[in-house]
């Protein structure tokens, strides 16, 4: 009886666990349950990142199109010299619901983040636990930028090339939107406010180029705020 309470003791604490040794907590079958659940939470966590992203940049979507067939009507019904007034006011709020729409897919882009950050975390507990599966690991077990940026097909994060690459995420497709909206209602404002046609496009062209860059530089900001807070664990090692 000794015998076996023995060994259903090591079976419970992995073989031959010492105190204090993290990878023998770690083969603790309690602590093994856990790490599954919980890569199994921040995978549904991700999912649910994406559909609020893209169902987020599809109402703003939708909701814009329903405003150009709406002005489209209105044109019809109204006199030409007051269209530009009532377009005007329709694109202003176009704009507000598109930075708030902006604002919610920047944040569901940083909770997407995170959920690959912790299970890059996760995985580096699975290789402790069980080095023979290393090879068979595909995904990072790297917790810091670069680990993680793993995950996403390793995208530059400096430079000329993040940018590009920036402008492709579903953020960066919304600053486009919302930096063209911003022009058309800066030139419905000029003409409005009695400036000639040239006037206009010079006042829509410097509104569409300030509201680009303010909304990259929100962005880049913000997430460079998120990644200094994040605790890094497991940095990739030098050449790897």
């Amino acid at each position: 009886m000794k015998d076996d309470a023995v060994h259903v003791g090591r079976d419970s604490k992995g073989p031959q666990a010492a105190p204090g040794d993290a990878v023998a907590e770690l083969n603790d079958r309690a602590a093994l349950q856990i790490l599954i659940s919980e890569h199994a939470s921040l995978s549904s966590a991700r999912s649910l990142a994406y559909n609020e992203a893209f169902t987020r940049g599809d109402m703003f979507l939708g909701f814009l199109s329903m405003s150009l067939v709406a002005l489209a009507l209105i044109a019809q019904a109204v006199p030409a010299p007051e269209l530009p007034k009532i377009a005007a006011l329709v694109f202003a709020f176009d704009l507000i619901v598109g930075l708030t729409s902006f604002g919610r897919i920047l944040a569901a882009g940083y909770e997407d983040y995170l959920a690959v950050h912790g299970m890059a975390r996760i995985r580096h507990g699975y290789r402790q636990i069980e080095p023979t599966v290393r090879p068979y690991i595909t995904s990072s077990a790297n917790d810091d930028l670069t680990g993680v940026m793993l995950s996403y097909g390793s995208p530059p994060t400096r430079g000329g090339s993040a940018v590009l690459y920036g402008v492709t995420t579903s953020s960066g497709m919304m600053t486009i939107v919302i930096s063209m909206l911003a022009g058309v209602l800066a030139f419905l404002v000029a003409l409005i406010a009695g400036a000639s046609v040239v006037g206009g496009l010079i006042a829509g062209g410097l509104a569409m180029v300030a509201v680009f860059a303010a909304l990259a530089y929100v962005t880049f900001r913000y997430y460079m705020r998120k990644q200094a807070v994040i605790p890094v664990l497991f940095p990739t090692p030098e050449g790897e």
